[in-house]
């Protein structure tokens, strides 16, 4: 199972993540805030948005709002932003 191990938010709604295979990406958040759902509405305040944490390899929100390291990693190799975590300057 894929866990995220470190989040750290770099600008606006990008937040980079380590993954527990050695591999790491930077996640833009911003197309799924603005899709404008219930659970991701909060996220529009920069504030709330800061609030992340990590609970059992998940990137979650004080809202109960939360993405899996597989899901977030399998994005990311789709968009080719995958790497692994000694390529990263």
């Amino acid at each position: 199972m894929i866990k995220i191990v470190n989040a750290e938010s770099l600008h606006d709604r990008t937040i980079r993540l380590e993954f527990s295979d050695g591999t790491t990406g930077d996640y833009d958040m911003q197309p799924l805030i603005v899709r404008g759902t219930e659970m991701v509405n909060p996220l529009e305040d920069k504030e709330f948005f800061q609030r992340f944490f990590l609970e059992l390899g998940a990137l979650c929100w004080p809202n109960g709002f939360e993405l899996s390291g597989r899901g977030i990693q399998h994005r990311l190799r789709e968009q080719g932003k995958l790497h692994p975590l000694d390529q990263v300057a």
